[in-house]
């Protein structure tokens, strides 16, 4: 008897659009879940059972188009296919639901209260955060999860711990690339925020030099070590 599988009747995500062709109208968009990429990326060198998409089409229905947040995370996934890298989320390829997704509110409404948030509930993504740095009399930073198959929002503060994560998200002033302002971290269970790239280079730089001054003191020569 052969084997069917109805999903190979499906298109791939090489035969979809990667996007919806909609480009985004606030820089904060594509900085903000990259950032949160690259943090990732440096707290989990080793696994390569996750993957974090910006601004990259979710397909949930061969016959309409893809949701595209400004990011979400999935685990239990591939991290990488190929060298290629993914063009999009495919849910009957994946077979994995994301776990987080995120929204950046700019100043052009796009349904981030409404809409997307029903959206996203019904794909059943467990976590949806939305941040709104135009907002002064609200949180700024509000994190839903789904429970009984709506989203309730999760306590008013920085960090919120996502357990199913393993890490807490949350927002403070800090620079990336160069730029000072407020911005969305990843927390470990201390409550410590991840250091960013630079922030690591720049670490490790300091920790040479007082390793360097230490030798010097000691009467040792550190470039004659190298």
């Amino acid at each position: 008897m052969l084997n069917y599988d109805p999903l190979a009747c499906l298109p791939s995500s090489e035969e979809l659009p990667d996007s919806d062709d909609t480009p985004v109208d606030n820089e904060l968009q594509d900085l903000i879940p990259g950032l949160l990429k690259a943090l990732l990326a440096m707290a989990w060198p080793e696994r390569m059972d996750w993957f974090f998409g910006v601004d990259m089409g979710i397909y949930y229905d061969p016959d309409l188009p893809p949701i595209v947040p400004d990011g979400f995370l999935s685990l239990g996934v591939e991290r990488f296919y190929d060298e290629n890298l993914r063009p999009s989320y495919v849910l009957w390829e994946e077979r994995r639901v994301p776990i987080l997704a995120l929204e950046v509110v700019s100043q052009n409404y796009r349904g981030e209260y409404s809409t997307k948030k029903a959206e996203y509930a019904k794909l059943g993504i467990l976590y949806y955060v939305v941040y709104n740095p135009f907002r002064r009399r609200k949180p700024r930073l509000e994190v839903y999860k789904l429970i009984d198959g709506g989203y309730t929002a999760l306590e008013d503060g920085s960090p919120v711990w996502l357990p199913e994560i393993g890490l807490g998200i949350g927002m403070e002033r800090g620079t990336y690339l160069g730029i000072p302002r407020e911005w969305l971290y990843w927390y470990d269970p201390q409550g410590q925020r991840l250091l960013t790239p630079q922030e690591q280079a720049q670490q490790a730089e300091r920790r040479a030099q007082l390793f360097a001054e230490r030798l010097r003191s000691l009467g040792v020569d550190p470039d004659s070590l190298t």
